[in-house]
């Protein structure tokens, strides 16, 4: 379907087409590029516009520039500034959609919960999400310009590490409802404080549609600051989740690779299959199920969707190497992550393995709270702890020496030691900030021989 035609993104962004073009997708990147998608030349740590050429070559149907390319092999549209036209987009793509549009914030459990949630609203109409980790400075306007002017729902993840971010990219968004998954401590580095980090992710609310909805821990600390927040924004209706509040977890039990969760959501009770396990997936079924609530949508039904649930790379999928469980939780990581992912691993059977890296962007409690960790290991009971990274350090120096695996500062140097220690019928979770590169263990694990 046209997604774009010239005469709407002319209108949208003030810009001038060479050609008469329309598209059907946006892509920033030629290696992912779809025929007919609009190519977005953004300037980052490269000009997208070296890369015109090549988008076209891989039958793109018009570029969105800010410049001239020379020898274009097709339309281009010309703007002042790539990254304003890309945002123009998605407020005009916001402007002409009349379903509803919900946002995901938090310090943990933002894409897990829109993978949620995608497939409750997939159960009820035509539904658009975010792609990946799409929610940042250019992925919340690239998701947003690609939604379609008939769908009937639409749910965007919204990150930060910065003050301010949130404020900015939710005005693009305009929510309906808006959700705060979680307040923990990540991005300390430039927060300072979880006080300040639960202010930050509040910016959510102050860009809700009129008669929108927020929507917060209620076992959080942070949550009756939450809930001051939102009546500064002047939300109309608040509603909090959690094992109390309007949208309670009642009890979650395994159930073959998942589990049955029973819940109370907004007064309607739901007993409903998941997909794949632990308390941090249960807690986030409630809140994406009170979403659909506050969406107005058939709760059931989105529940019944989530039998399919299964966890994403990176973020709690599972497999087999050859007689050893891995639970794949490579992608990021705070204490409150790590906290999750480790009760998982208390739940699993055989030896227990905790593979570690460095959790990034602490600031200067980084050690005391990668000490900490000690802690959720032991209710783990983990068997063994191999640890990466300069930070992971301060854990290593406070395990006993009996659950003590082995310590590198670098998860290539870790990777050979863990799989000389690795034994058929144990489970090991994988776990760290993407930059401690922590898949590194998941690759060697998934290369095992025997």
């Amino acid at each position: 379907m046209t997604l774009w035609t010239r005469p709407e993104t002319e209108a949208a962004t003030l810009g001038r087409a060479s050609a008469d073009f329309a598209v059907s997708g946006l892509s920033i990147d030629t290696r992912t590029i779809r025929e007919g998608d609009l190519f977005v030349a953004l300037k980052g740590a490269r000009d997208g516009h070296d890369f015109v050429n090549a988008a076209f070559a891989a039958k793109a149907g018009a570029a969105l520039v800010s410049r001239v390319v020379q020898d274009a092999p097709g339309p281009l549209l010309e703007v002042a500034d790539t990254q304003r036209g890309l945002e123009d987009l998605g407020r005009a793509a916001r402007a002409r959609n009349g379903g509803k549009i919900l946002a995901i914030t938090g310090s943990a459990g933002k894409t897990t919960t829109k993978e949620i949630l995608r497939l409750c609203c997939n159960a009820l109409g035509r539904t658009h999400a975010s792609a990946a980790s799409h929610n940042n400075h250019w992925g919340v306007p690239l998701s947003l310009a690609s939604l379609p002017r008939d769908a009937e729902y639409g749910v965007f993840e919204i990150g930060m590490n910065h003050a301010g971010e949130i404020r900015n990219l939710v005005s693009f968004v305009r929510p309906h409802v808006a959700l705060i998954t979680t307040i923990a401590a990540a991005h300390l580095e430039f927060f300072g404080s979880c006080q300040a980090i639960a202010d930050a992710k509040s910016e959510i609310f102050e860009g809700l549609a009129p008669g929108g909805a927020a929507l917060i821990p209620s076992d959080s600390s942070y949550a009756e600051r939450l809930a001051a927040r939102a009546a500064q924004a002047q939300v109309g209706r608040l509603v909090r989740f959690g094992t109390t509040g309007d949208a309670r977890l009642l009890s979650f039990v395994p159930d073959g690779d998942g589990m049955r969760v029973k819940a109370d959501i907004l007064g309607r009770a739901v007993d409903c299959l998941v997909g794949a396990p632990g308390e941090h997936i249960a807690r986030n079924v409630v809140a994406a199920l009170a979403m659909v609530a506050l969406a107005d949508g058939d709760v059931l039904n989105a529940a019944a969707a989530l039998k399919n649930f299964t966890a994403l790379k990176g973020r709690g999928a599972r497999f087999d190497a050859r007689g050893v469980q891995v639970i794949d939780e490579s992608y990021n990581a705070n204490p409150a992550s790590m906290a999750a992912a480790l009760a998982l691993l208390g739940d699993a059977p055989g030896r227990k393995l905790a593979v570690l890296g460095d959790m990034l962007e602490m600031g200067e409690g980084g050690p005391a709270l990668h000490a900490a960790l000690a802690e959720p290991i032991a209710a783990a009971r983990a068997d063994l702890v191999f640890a990466s990274g300069r930070q992971m350090k301060a854990l290593w120096d406070a395990l006993p020496p009996a659950r003590r695996g082995a310590y590198a500062e670098d998860s290539a140097a870790l990777a050979p030691q863990l799989m000389a220690a690795v034994k058929k019928g144990d489970t090991v979770l994988v776990k760290g900030s993407l930059g401690s590169r922590m898949a590194v263990i998941v690759e060697a694990l998934k290369g095992r021989a025997g």
